[in-house]
Order: C-alpha cells, then structure tokens, then sequence
C-alpha cells in the first residue's frame, strides 16, 4: 500500500473547513483538520504533516505565530497560507517566515487540489535531490571549503588521481588554491603519511633555484658552506609540488626534465647520481600553452608533466562558496580577535557574490580579516566592506563579473513600485503581489536566483519553486479562462 502524505488543514470557520474536504475527498492523501493554533501544534509534533494548509486568521493565535514555532522548532514541512486578507505587508511577513505558497479567499476546488499536489510533487522531487546530495556531495574537503558543483568536479578528480603516481598539472588564477589542491592530492593518496615538500619556482631566484630542488656540496658555489639536501632528497617517497612552474630557468627545465624521466639527479657541484622515489605536481596560474608558444616552457617538458590537467575554478564561479568561505573565515577571525562578528547582512551577501574577486580566495580572506580586525558587530554589514567593495553599485557592477544591477538607486525603486501600485488605487491577489515582488527582484538582479533570494531574505529553493508552480499551472490557468 503506498504511503498517503499527511496533510493538516488549520481552518477555524467550520462551513469552509467542510467545503475543503469536500474538495479533497477523492485526493491521496490523508487529511487531518484542527480549527486553533494551539491543537494544531501538537498535532504537528505527533504526527509530522508533509503539508499545512494554514489560515492566517485562528481564534487563540495568528497563523504567523505557527509559521515561527515551525522555524523555531525546525520542523520540516511545506506550509500553503490561506488569507482573505491581501496586502504586501503579510505577503512579505510569511515568505520571510517560511510559507512556500499562498490561496487567496474564496477559490475553487480545482485550484485547491492543483495547488496540493503541485507542492506534495515538489517536495518529493525536493527530498530526492537532497538525497543524492547527501550522498554525494561535499560541503569540504582536504582544506577546500565550498560545496558548488565546480568543485564538486576538482573532488572526484581528485579522488580518482590520487592513488596514483601520474603527474597533475593544476591551473587557476592566483589564489584560487593550487597549494591546497596538491596537499589535497597527496594526503589523500597512498603517500599521505610521507613528506609532502613545496617551492615556489617564482619565489626563489634562478641562480639558487637548482639547489633548492637538488641541493649541493661543499664549495659549490660562494656561501655553500656545508652540503645541503635538496628538496627532492627531503621529499623521498612522498610528494614534491613545483607551484608557478612556469617561472623555472630553462636551463633548469632541462633538468628536471631528465629528473622526472629516470628520476636520477646530481647535487649542485656534484658528480655523483642519487635517485630519488617521489611524486610530481605541478602548478600555474598562466597558460603553459602560451609559455611554450613563446619559448619560456619546454614542449618535452610540458608534455611531460602535463598528465592529468586539474583546472581551479576562481571565486566569482563558484556562487554560493563565496559565502560558505567567508562565513568561515569569519568565525575563525572573530574567535581568535576576540570579537562578535557571526554572519552576514543579506545586503552583504548580495554585495560579496555580486563582486568579481580578482585574488579569488587569498584576496576574500583578506577582506574578512580586515572586517574583524577594524568593527565589532553580530552581523557584518556594507558599511564595514574596505574598498573596493564599499564603493557604489554601479562601479562594482561595472567589472567583468559584477554587472548585476543598474545603479545606485535601483533597489530602493524596485521597493517603491509595490507602494505606487496600491496608491493608484488597483488592488492585487497576494499571490499576484508575491509573483510580482519575486519577479522584480530577479530582474534587478538580472536573472541570478540566490541574489534574488538575498535580497527577499528568503531560500533561493523557495523561489525556485515558485517559478517551477508558476510554470505547471499556466496550463490550468488558461482552461479556467475558458
């Protein structure tokens, strides 16, 4: 026998009550009905309904008092709010507190019964997907921070490459987490519990460079006072991760091309052959492809490396990371400092995702650390972004990534537009008045969903399902025309 979704109709005038069991009498589900707020409650946690059909109006509480228990209590189920009572003030209120979807006195059977099954179909799609996210999703892995279907990607490669002992190329902007990245790779390998050695080929100078990787004898060269291990004789049996690879001499690349076939090498001043058991990764924040065109990479050597390409995707791509990644940089600062700071303003929100992120992640957990260091609030609001974020809209809008909006002022227009409305005298559904607000907000910020949903303090998954209810009934909108 397959499951009937428990469905509870809060309604206190008895005559509509029984005028919505009758409109539901042949549905597949298992209707409970509760005419106050108080015996709606302990229903709720005894019998945990799928669906609350929720009048606004009960004789003990407002509905909107039930809709903050179910926050509060963080009980999982959809709430459909039924009002005869429309303006914008209480379309707002019960979208902030959770409500996923409005009736507006007096409607059909037909709308009743559409409306049921469209968000009982939604919220069976809803669990599916939050299965298969928890099933395969990572909201962190190895140091990486972030849960986006970008790096959800730079994960299974990872797990896939590190077993072996293929070199990875890594690719990304400056900040992105390359270093991070070949740690990841190498800790989850089968070399973990060996040495895991970085350089930095454009942070060392090319006369000392050789010997940094080889190391060198006595009386090399001018300040070789003693013999020194190189870092490929420290990295025996783990891993040796070469970063901005693409800064090395030549002359160099020659050598360690030859390391990397036979994995011989000579010390700086030395004739004698040591080997040497190790893994290569490599990294770039340029196009090696474009070094090699202009005969500062060796082809031999590109290919050489150039196994297993891993590219990192920069910040501004990564959509709600952005703010998975502050919120921890936040709580680490503001618990080493000593501060308040616990999370983000919905317009600082909007304003760090909105922001292109030239250092990507170096450059956002700067920005934080200098939000703790300089305010101590609970919330971090626009006022305590250090430029560039803190100039106007239309400037950050204007970089590559930052185009969302209009100007300066557009935000308080768009608010604007609700109040005009209603003083020229036309008076809209509250679902009609809910559609245009979520409308309004996605076209301010041309079309990009969390945003929205920042703005309107709500769930970018509650708009979504929205827009998908919208989309379902524009056929059954058109036969009641009909």
């Amino acid at each position: 026998m397959s499951h009937k979704p428990n469905v509870l109709l809060i309604e206190d005038n008895a005559p509509q009550a029984r005028l919505y069991q009758q409109y539901l009498a042949n549905e597949k589900i298992a209707l409970s009905l509760i005419d106050n707020g108080k015996a709606a409650k302990e229903l709720i946690l005894s019998q945990s309904p799928e669906l609350i059909l929720l009048d606004l109006k009960l004789p003990d509480m407002d509905g909107r008092e039930i809709l903050q228990w179910l926050q509060s209590e963080q009980i999982s189920c959809s709430v459909i709010v039924i009002t005869a009572h429309s303006t914008v003030d209480i379309a707002v209120d019960v979208m902030r507190l959770g409500a996923e979807d409005f009736l507006e006195k007096p409607f059909g059977a037909d709308r009743l019964r559409i409306t049921i099954q469209n968000m009982l179909n939604r919220r069976r799609l809803q669990h599916q997907v939050e299965g298969y996210q928890a099933k395969f999703e990572r909201k962190s892995y190895h140091g990486f921070i972030g849960s986006s279907l970008p790096m959800q990607a730079v994960y299974r490669i990872i797990d896939a490459v590190a077993a072996s002992k293929a070199t990875v190329f890594i690719t990304g902007q400056s900040g992105t987490g390359k270093e991070v990245c070949a740690e990841a790779i190498h800790h989850q390998g089968s070399r973990a519990n060996k040495p895991f050695v970085a350089l930095n080929c454009g942070a060392i100078p090319h006369d000392l460079m050789e010997s940094e990787i080889f190391g060198h004898v006595k009386g090399a060269f001018t300040g070789a006072v003693s013999d020194r291990k190189g870092a490929a004789a420290h990295a025996e049996g783990g891993t040796l991760f070469l970063d901005e690879i693409c800064e090395m001499s030549l002359d160099l690349q020659t050598k360690l091309l030859r390391f990397i076939q036979n994995s011989s090498f000579q010390k700086v001043g030395s004739s004698v052959e040591e080997k040497a058991d190790l893994r290569f990764i490599c990294a770039t924040n340029k196009d090696p492809l474009e070094a090699v065109a202009a005969g500062k990479f060796r082809e031999d050597l590109y290919y050489r490396l150039h196994v297993v390409p891993l590219h990192l995707p920069p910040l501004g791509e990564r959509g709600d990371d952005i703010i998975e990644i502050a919120l921890f940089f936040l709580n680490s600062y503001a618990k080493e400092e000593g501060k308040d700071f616990i999370d983000f303003s919905p317009e600082t929100e909007v304003i760090l995702r909105s922001y292109h992120w030239p250092g990507n992640v170096r450059q956002l957990q700067n920005v934080i650390r200098n939000i703790v260091v300089l305010h101590n609030e609970k919330s971090v609001a626009k006022i305590h972004l250090p430029s560039p974020l803190n100039a106007p809209l239309q400037i950050l809008q204007s970089t590559p990534l930052g185009q969302e909006a209009h100007n300066n002022h557009s935000a308080q227009g768009h608010s604007n537009e609700l109040a005009v409305d209603a003083c020229q005298g036309t008076i809209k559904s509250l679902a009609e008045v809910e559609r245009d607000a979520i409308e309004r907000a996605i076209r301010f910020c041309d079309d990009n969903i969390p945003k929205a949903a920042a703005l309107l303090n709500v769930s970018p998954s509650t708009i979504y399902r929205k827009k998908q209810g919208w989309d379902e009934s524009i056929p059954a909108e058109d036969n009641n025309i009909s």
